[in-house]
Protein backbone atom coordinates (compact mmCIF):
# COMPACT_ATOMS: atom_id res chain seq x y z
CA UNK A 1 0.00 0.00 0.00
CA UNK A 2 1.50 3.52 -0.68
CA UNK A 3 1.33 5.67 2.03
CA UNK A 4 0.55 9.56 1.99
CA UNK A 5 2.50 12.72 3.74
CA UNK A 6 0.23 13.93 6.08
CA UNK A 7 0.30 17.73 5.31
CA UNK A 8 4.01 18.99 5.68
CA UNK A 9 4.84 15.94 8.69
CA UNK A 10 6.78 13.28 9.03
CA UNK A 11 3.65 11.24 9.40
CA UNK A 12 2.41 8.94 6.32
CA UNK A 13 -1.06 7.23 6.51
CA UNK A 14 -2.61 5.16 4.24
CA UNK A 15 -5.31 6.45 1.63
CA UNK A 16 -7.98 4.85 3.94
CA UNK A 17 -8.03 4.74 7.23
CA UNK A 18 -9.94 2.27 9.17
CA UNK A 19 -12.38 4.49 11.69
CA UNK A 20 -13.00 3.00 15.07
CA UNK A 21 -16.01 4.99 15.73
CA UNK A 22 -18.53 2.20 15.42
CA UNK A 23 -16.82 -0.39 17.10
CA UNK A 24 -16.80 1.64 20.51
CA UNK A 25 -20.72 0.79 20.41
CA UNK A 26 -22.04 4.41 21.13
CA UNK A 27 -24.02 6.11 18.64
CA UNK A 28 -24.26 3.29 16.21
CA UNK A 29 -25.54 0.13 18.05
CA UNK A 30 -22.61 -1.59 18.68
CA UNK A 31 -19.90 -4.22 17.35
CA UNK A 32 -19.09 -7.44 19.10
CA UNK A 33 -15.93 -7.02 20.44
CA UNK A 34 -14.10 -9.80 19.46
CA UNK A 35 -15.15 -9.36 15.90
CA UNK A 36 -13.77 -5.69 16.30
CA UNK A 37 -10.40 -6.69 17.38
CA UNK A 38 -10.35 -9.40 14.27
CA UNK A 39 -11.77 -6.52 12.13
CA UNK A 40 -8.92 -3.57 13.00
CA UNK A 41 -5.63 -6.66 13.04
CA UNK A 42 -7.01 -8.03 9.34
CA UNK A 43 -6.92 -4.15 8.34
CA UNK A 44 -3.72 -4.10 9.44
CA UNK A 45 -2.67 -6.95 7.65
CA UNK A 46 -4.24 -6.22 3.97
CA UNK A 47 -2.22 -3.04 4.04
CA UNK A 48 -4.27 -0.31 5.67
CA UNK A 49 -1.96 0.41 8.46
CA UNK A 50 -3.44 3.61 9.54
CA UNK A 51 -6.75 3.72 12.46
CA UNK A 52 -8.53 6.97 13.49
CA UNK A 53 -10.39 6.52 16.91
CA UNK A 54 -10.75 8.96 19.87
CA UNK A 55 -11.60 8.76 24.18
CA UNK A 56 -15.19 9.60 23.84
CA UNK A 57 -15.77 6.46 21.09
CA UNK A 58 -17.46 4.09 23.65
CA UNK A 59 -16.02 6.19 26.82
CA UNK A 60 -12.51 4.43 26.29
CA UNK A 61 -13.43 1.43 24.89
CA UNK A 62 -12.72 1.89 20.99
CA UNK A 63 -9.10 2.90 22.26
CA UNK A 64 -9.07 -0.13 24.51
CA UNK A 65 -10.18 -2.24 21.29
CA UNK A 66 -7.53 -0.65 19.23
CA UNK A 67 -4.62 -1.05 21.78
CA UNK A 68 -5.93 -4.81 22.13
CA UNK A 69 -5.79 -5.28 18.60
CA UNK A 70 -2.60 -3.79 17.61
CA UNK A 71 -0.68 -6.38 20.70
CA UNK A 72 2.05 -8.22 18.33
CA UNK A 73 2.57 -5.75 15.77
CA UNK A 74 5.62 -3.84 15.91
CA UNK A 75 4.67 -0.04 16.31
CA UNK A 76 6.54 1.03 13.43
CA UNK A 77 3.39 -1.14 11.41
CA UNK A 78 0.82 1.01 11.58
CA UNK A 79 -0.19 4.55 12.89
CA UNK A 80 -2.92 5.78 15.28
CA UNK A 81 -4.37 8.73 14.76
CA UNK A 82 -7.10 9.85 18.02
CA UNK A 83 -8.58 13.09 19.57
CA UNK A 84 -8.96 14.92 22.96
CA UNK A 85 -11.44 17.94 23.84
CA UNK A 86 -14.79 16.00 24.68
CA UNK A 87 -15.06 15.88 28.41
CA UNK A 88 -17.35 13.31 29.97
CA UNK A 89 -16.16 13.13 33.34
CA UNK A 90 -16.86 16.82 34.33
CA UNK A 91 -18.70 19.87 33.61
CA UNK A 92 -15.88 21.91 32.27
CA UNK A 93 -15.78 23.22 28.95
CA UNK A 94 -19.01 24.34 26.76
CA UNK A 95 -22.01 22.08 26.40
CA UNK A 96 -22.01 19.55 23.54
CA UNK A 97 -24.92 17.70 23.76
CA UNK A 98 -26.90 14.65 25.87
CA UNK A 99 -26.07 10.72 25.30
CA UNK A 100 -25.94 7.84 27.06
CA UNK A 101 -23.23 5.43 27.74
CA UNK A 102 -22.90 2.03 27.28
CA UNK A 103 -25.07 1.24 29.72
CA UNK A 104 -27.98 3.29 28.73
CA UNK A 105 -26.91 6.32 31.68
CA UNK A 106 -27.30 9.28 31.07
CA UNK A 107 -24.56 11.66 30.44
CA UNK A 108 -23.58 15.27 29.33
CA UNK A 109 -20.65 15.56 27.03
CA UNK A 110 -18.94 19.04 27.51
CA UNK A 111 -16.68 20.73 24.66
CA UNK A 112 -12.92 21.20 26.74
CA UNK A 113 -9.28 21.62 25.58
CA UNK A 114 -7.83 23.61 28.59
CA UNK A 115 -3.81 22.64 28.89
CA UNK A 116 -4.15 20.48 31.76
CA UNK A 117 -7.10 18.60 30.45
CA UNK A 118 -5.35 17.96 27.23
CA UNK A 119 -2.14 16.43 28.48
CA UNK A 120 -3.93 14.21 30.61
CA UNK A 121 -6.03 13.18 27.70
CA UNK A 122 -3.53 12.62 25.99
CA UNK A 123 -1.95 10.17 28.75
CA UNK A 124 -4.79 8.35 28.93
CA UNK A 125 -5.28 7.50 25.59
CA UNK A 126 -1.46 6.08 25.32
CA UNK A 127 -2.38 3.79 28.27
CA UNK A 128 -5.34 2.46 26.85
CA UNK A 129 -3.79 2.19 23.37
CA UNK A 130 -0.57 0.33 24.84
CA UNK A 131 1.59 2.36 23.53
CA UNK A 132 4.07 5.19 23.75
CA UNK A 133 3.07 7.77 21.41
CA UNK A 134 0.24 8.50 18.99
CA UNK A 135 0.95 9.81 15.25
CA UNK A 136 -1.77 12.15 14.78
CA UNK A 137 -3.47 14.21 17.81
CA UNK A 138 -6.30 16.05 17.18
CA UNK A 139 -8.93 18.37 19.24
CA UNK A 140 -12.02 16.90 18.39
CA UNK A 141 -14.30 20.17 18.40
CA UNK A 142 -13.76 23.09 19.12
CA UNK A 143 -14.00 24.67 22.44
CA UNK A 144 -15.06 27.99 22.78
CA UNK A 145 -14.13 28.34 26.56
CA UNK A 146 -10.25 27.61 25.66
CA UNK A 147 -8.30 30.26 23.88
CA UNK A 148 -7.13 28.04 21.02
CA UNK A 149 -3.62 29.42 21.64
CA UNK A 150 -3.96 27.50 24.79
CA UNK A 151 -5.02 24.16 23.69
CA UNK A 152 -2.19 24.43 21.10
CA UNK A 153 0.58 25.42 23.17
CA UNK A 154 -0.32 22.19 25.25
CA UNK A 155 -0.11 19.84 22.18
CA UNK A 156 3.54 21.82 21.34
CA UNK A 157 4.11 20.66 24.75
CA UNK A 158 3.58 16.67 24.18
CA UNK A 159 5.31 16.48 20.90
CA UNK A 160 8.26 17.88 22.84
CA UNK A 161 8.31 14.91 24.61
CA UNK A 162 7.69 12.79 22.01
CA UNK A 163 4.23 11.13 23.06
CA UNK A 164 3.04 12.60 19.73
CA UNK A 165 3.79 13.06 16.53
CA UNK A 166 2.08 15.36 14.67
CA UNK A 167 -0.71 17.78 15.54
CA UNK A 168 -4.38 17.75 14.05
CA UNK A 169 -7.62 19.55 14.55
CA UNK A 170 -11.12 18.17 13.32
CA UNK A 171 -14.51 20.03 12.87
CA UNK A 172 -12.63 23.59 12.77
CA UNK A 173 -13.43 26.69 10.45
CA UNK A 174 -10.49 28.81 8.30
CA UNK A 175 -10.93 31.05 10.73
CA UNK A 176 -10.30 28.51 13.92
CA UNK A 177 -7.66 27.21 11.40
CA UNK A 178 -5.40 30.69 11.15
CA UNK A 179 -5.71 31.00 14.78
CA UNK A 180 -4.34 27.44 15.86
CA UNK A 181 -1.39 28.10 13.06
CA UNK A 182 -0.51 30.90 15.05
CA UNK A 183 0.90 29.30 17.77
CA UNK A 184 1.59 25.49 16.16
CA UNK A 185 2.17 24.00 12.86
CA UNK A 186 -1.42 21.73 12.65
CA UNK A 187 -0.78 19.37 9.50
CA UNK A 188 -4.69 17.96 9.19
CA UNK A 189 -8.29 19.14 9.38
CA UNK A 190 -11.08 15.97 9.85
CA UNK A 191 -14.38 17.49 8.76
CA UNK A 192 -17.42 16.04 7.11
CA UNK A 193 -17.30 14.98 3.78
CA UNK A 194 -19.60 13.25 1.18
CA UNK A 195 -20.61 13.61 -2.23
CA UNK A 196 -24.29 14.73 -1.14
CA UNK A 197 -22.10 17.13 1.79
CA UNK A 198 -19.56 18.97 0.09
CA UNK A 199 -19.61 22.69 1.64
CA UNK A 200 -16.31 22.68 2.82
CA UNK A 201 -15.04 22.64 -0.97
CA UNK A 202 -15.79 26.59 -1.00
CA UNK A 203 -13.26 27.60 1.78
CA UNK A 204 -11.61 24.80 3.92
CA UNK A 205 -10.22 22.81 1.23
CA UNK A 206 -9.03 25.73 -0.18
CA UNK A 207 -7.18 26.60 3.01
CA UNK A 208 -5.71 23.53 3.41
CA UNK A 209 -4.29 23.33 -0.15
CA UNK A 210 -2.89 27.01 0.59
CA UNK A 211 -0.73 26.18 3.74
CA UNK A 212 0.05 22.31 2.99
CA UNK A 213 -2.60 20.46 5.22
CA UNK A 214 -4.57 17.26 4.37
CA UNK A 215 -8.30 17.31 4.80
CA UNK A 216 -8.92 14.18 6.45
CA UNK A 217 -12.83 13.51 5.42
CA UNK A 218 -14.75 11.40 7.92
CA UNK A 219 -18.63 9.97 6.59
CA UNK A 220 -17.75 9.30 3.53
CA UNK A 221 -20.24 7.03 2.65
CA UNK A 222 -22.73 9.60 4.85
CA UNK A 223 -23.12 7.10 7.04
CA UNK A 224 -24.04 4.50 4.65
CA UNK A 225 -26.20 6.54 3.05
CA UNK A 226 -24.58 6.11 -0.20
CA UNK A 227 -24.10 2.26 0.26
CA UNK A 228 -27.48 1.93 -1.70
CA UNK A 229 -28.97 -0.55 0.79
CA UNK A 230 -30.68 2.20 2.58
CA UNK A 231 -34.43 2.12 2.14
CA UNK A 232 -37.15 4.80 2.50
CA UNK A 233 -38.30 1.91 5.04
CA UNK A 234 -35.20 1.27 6.94
CA UNK A 235 -35.20 0.56 10.87
CA UNK A 236 -32.39 2.05 12.85
CA UNK A 237 -30.72 -0.03 15.47
CA UNK A 238 -31.87 0.89 19.49
CA UNK A 239 -28.95 4.39 20.13
CA UNK A 240 -28.36 4.72 16.59
CA UNK A 241 -28.48 8.28 15.94
CA UNK A 242 -29.10 8.14 12.04
CA UNK A 243 -32.71 7.39 13.14
CA UNK A 244 -34.31 10.97 13.12
CA UNK A 245 -31.34 12.83 11.42
CA UNK A 246 -32.59 15.01 8.41
CA UNK A 247 -30.51 12.94 6.14
CA UNK A 248 -32.41 9.55 6.51
CA UNK A 249 -36.14 11.03 6.04
CA UNK A 250 -37.59 8.33 3.81
CA UNK A 251 -37.86 11.52 0.85
CA UNK A 252 -34.34 12.23 0.95
CA UNK A 253 -33.37 8.46 1.11
CA UNK A 254 -35.15 8.31 -2.13
CA UNK A 255 -33.61 11.27 -3.66
CA UNK A 256 -30.44 10.01 -2.92
CA UNK A 257 -30.79 6.26 -4.21
CA UNK A 258 -32.08 8.16 -7.59
CA UNK A 259 -28.59 10.24 -7.67
CA UNK A 260 -26.74 6.55 -7.03
CA UNK A 261 -28.45 4.81 -10.11
CA UNK A 262 -27.34 7.47 -12.02
CA UNK A 263 -23.42 6.70 -11.46
CA UNK A 264 -24.51 2.82 -11.03
CA UNK A 265 -23.00 1.87 -14.18
CA UNK A 266 -19.53 3.63 -13.45
CA UNK A 267 -19.48 1.23 -10.61
CA UNK A 268 -20.57 -1.61 -12.49
CA UNK A 269 -17.81 -1.16 -15.38
CA UNK A 270 -15.16 -1.56 -12.35
CA UNK A 271 -16.50 -4.16 -11.36
CA UNK A 272 -17.22 -2.36 -7.71
CA UNK A 273 -20.30 -1.86 -5.22
CA UNK A 274 -21.48 1.58 -5.08
CA UNK A 275 -19.66 1.83 -1.68
CA UNK A 276 -16.27 0.90 -2.93
CA UNK A 277 -16.82 3.65 -6.15
CA UNK A 278 -17.81 6.48 -3.80
CA UNK A 279 -15.00 6.12 -1.15
CA UNK A 280 -12.68 5.43 -4.26
CA UNK A 281 -13.82 8.65 -5.66
CA UNK A 282 -13.21 10.37 -2.38
CA UNK A 283 -9.84 9.45 -2.11
CA UNK A 284 -8.90 11.39 -5.35
CA UNK A 285 -10.30 14.88 -4.17
CA UNK A 286 -7.82 17.95 -3.53
CA UNK A 287 -6.06 17.57 -0.58
CA UNK A 288 -7.71 14.38 0.91
CA UNK A 289 -5.14 11.96 2.19
CA UNK A 290 -6.34 9.76 4.42
CA UNK A 291 -10.57 8.98 3.91
CA UNK A 292 -11.88 7.58 7.49
CA UNK A 293 -14.07 4.20 6.64
CA UNK A 294 -15.31 2.63 9.11
CA UNK A 295 -16.01 -1.19 9.50
CA UNK A 296 -17.15 -3.87 12.36
CA UNK A 297 -15.77 -6.85 11.19
CA UNK A 298 -13.40 -8.59 8.68
CA UNK A 299 -15.44 -8.81 5.67
CA UNK A 300 -16.62 -5.16 5.84
CA UNK A 301 -12.11 -4.39 6.32
CA UNK A 302 -12.19 -6.67 2.93
CA UNK A 303 -15.18 -4.66 0.86
CA UNK A 304 -13.23 -1.15 2.14
CA UNK A 305 -9.76 -2.58 0.81
CA UNK A 306 -11.70 -3.03 -2.99
CA UNK A 307 -12.10 0.25 -3.35
CA UNK A 308 -8.04 0.47 -3.87
CA UNK A 309 -7.88 -1.92 -6.34
CA UNK A 310 -9.03 0.30 -9.62
CA UNK A 311 -8.57 3.54 -10.90
CA UNK A 312 -11.02 6.23 -11.86
CA UNK A 313 -10.61 7.91 -15.22
CA UNK A 314 -10.82 11.70 -15.07
CA UNK A 315 -13.80 11.86 -17.27
CA UNK A 316 -15.52 9.48 -14.70
CA UNK A 317 -14.46 11.56 -11.51
CA UNK A 318 -15.79 14.87 -13.15
CA UNK A 319 -18.87 12.96 -14.07
CA UNK A 320 -19.99 12.20 -10.25
CA UNK A 321 -18.27 14.90 -9.01
CA UNK A 322 -21.45 16.96 -11.41
CA UNK A 323 -24.38 15.23 -9.56
CA UNK A 324 -26.94 16.92 -7.72
CA UNK A 325 -29.46 15.49 -5.05
CA UNK A 326 -32.97 16.28 -7.36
Amino acid sequence: MQLKQLGNSTVHVTPIAFGAWAIGGWMWGGAEEADAVKAIRASVDAGITTIDTAPVYGFGKSEELVGRAMQGFKRDQYQILTKYGLNWQTQQGEFHFDTTDNNGKPIKIYKYAGRSKVIQECEDSLRRLRTDYVDLLQIHWPDSTTPIAETMEAVATLIEQGKVRAAGVCNYSVAQVDEALKTLAIVSNQVPYSLINRGIEKDVVPQALKKGMSIIPYSPLQRGLLTGKIKPDHRFNEGDTRKGNKFYTPKNIDRVNSLLQEIKPIAEAHGASLAQLIINWTTRQPAMDCVLVGARDEKQVMDNIKSLSFTLSEGELKKIKKLKLK
